[in-house]
């Protein structure tokens, strides 16, 4: 469900802009992504857990606003956000 402190790390190392960048959309979408593959992967085995459905709807949701934020921001970098990251657009 959240992510460890390694995981968290390699994903920040893959996606950041400059080295001392951590928050910037396209990491924070990229923490989102594995989140919410993560999530993915708990629902194949518990598929009443509906409180957890909905924090995955929320991180869904935070996810396409920071994807919108970009696309209208630095359409480049959103596409080579999507393209990275596999998502459908």
């Amino acid at each position: 469900m959240s992510l460890s402190t390694e995981q968290k790390s390699s994903v920040v190392g893959d996606y950041r802009r400059t080295p001392a960048d951590t928050g910037s959309p396209e990491v924070q979408i990229a923490l989102l992504s594995t989140r919410i593959t993560g999530l993915g992967e708990h629902f194949a085995a518990n598929k009443n857990d509906h409180a957890s459905r909905r924090g995955l709807l929320k991180m869904v949701n935070q996810r396409r606003k920071l994807l919108d934020y970009l696309k209208s921001r630095a359409p480049e970098r959103y596409q080579d956000v999507i393209t990275r990251l596999g998502l459908r657009r």
